[in-house]
């Protein structure tokens, strides 16, 4: 038989949770079980990976001391980890006893808390200890409570060698119908090292600098994208433009790909060409840049694209043909 108990308390000397503790192993290790003992103030660096150890324990042991409020921070964080990290079928087999002593008042409060967080995990929660001790050596003197103690670890020692039955709690429908834990694709000891490196005030600074240098990097390359792409195609119009008498329009052409249409206004021996929007074009034309491509580089004409269907237009066609006779490309 396995039984590993594990203190959450911070470990000070006269902490009379430590004295039921070691009353309790005495008497387990005389029953010949073997008993493992994890103080989690000295793994609070590595506390998710401590659910990994109760996958050989056949019955488990929570202690802490009620110093204040609660079940403390080292508890609630093995818990938490025992929720997002722990072997649920390994923990619905295991039996739990609480320990909780104190020295204010909540002890019994506190001992509930371990019980219906162990029910809602999937485990077996039974009759643990709890009291109110203002001296630890009062404890360790009394005869009576001592063998409270024994009795307790006996009853320990016989329900999880028996493997006792209990009746099912509500607190377990909980866990099946509502309280689903999300997937967690990060393994525990990854999860430490990310723990670890958030703590990390250099790390997180350093972080955050880092992504504000490529965020500026991706701003710049985005302004000189789009300052290209304000650019594209106007040297070729402007170097393949022939005057010719009696062409005048406006034409607007909507590239594929393109955020802005591209804007050409003739007006006999002037040409002016841009990106942007005007208001009742003469003619709007619909092209696929690889279309208008072939254009700039003089494999199409722009009445050809659009007799084939790979151009639409909408305006008069007579001025449509002028594009042809004023661009030489």
């Amino acid at each position: 038989m396995n039984i590993v108990i594990y203190y959450g308390g911070r470990g000070i000397i006269d902490d009379p949770t430590l004295t039921v503790l070691t009353r309790l192993q005495k008497v387990l290790e005389e029953l010949r079980v073997n008993v493992t003992r994890y103080n989690i103030y000295e793994h609070k660096n590595s506390i998710p990976t401590l659910p990994q150890t109760l996958n050989d324990a056949d019955g488990i042991i929570l202690a802490t001391t009620v110093e204040w409020h609660g079940i403390g921070g080292y508890m609630t964080q093995f818990l938490d980890a025992c929720w997002q990290f722990g072997n649920k079928e390994k923990i619905a087999g295991i039996y739990m006893m609480p320990v909780v002593m104190s020295r204010t008042y909540g002890e019994r409060e506190a001992k509930l808390d371990l019980d219906v967080a162990w029910e809602i995990l999937g485990g077996k929660p039974c009759s643990g200890i709890c009291g109110y001790i203002e001296n630890a050596v009062d404890l360790e003197l009394n005869d009576a409570y001592g063998e409270l103690i024994e009795k307790k670890a006996e009853s320990l020692y016989r329900i999880v060698n028996q493997k006792a039955n209990s009746f099912p709690a509500s607190n377990k429908l909980v866990k099946q119908k509502i309280a689903v834990p999300q997937n967690v694709t990060l393994s525990p000891e990854e999860n430490e090292q990310l723990s670890q490196y958030i703590s990390d005030d250099t790390y997180v600074r350093k972080q955050k600098e880092d992504i504000q240098e490529l965020a500026s990097l991706f701003r710049n390359q985005m302004v000189e994208n789009e300052s290209q792409d304000t650019e594209e195609y106007l040297s070729e119009l402007k170097s393949a433009f022939s005057a010719q008498a009696g062409i005048a329009g406006a034409f607007q052409i909507k590239i594929e790909g393109k955020r802005e249409n591209l804007i050409i206004r003739v007006s006999g021996a002037s040409m002016s060409c841009a990106y942007g929007n005007i208001d009742k074009p003469d003619v709007e034309l619909d092209i696929s840049k690889d279309c208008f491509e072939e254009i700039i580089s003089g494999r199409m004409t722009f009445q050809r694209a659009f007799m084939s269907g790979a151009m639409k237009m909408k305006g008069e066609f007579r001025i449509l043909c002028g594009l042809d006779q004023v661009f030489h490309f």
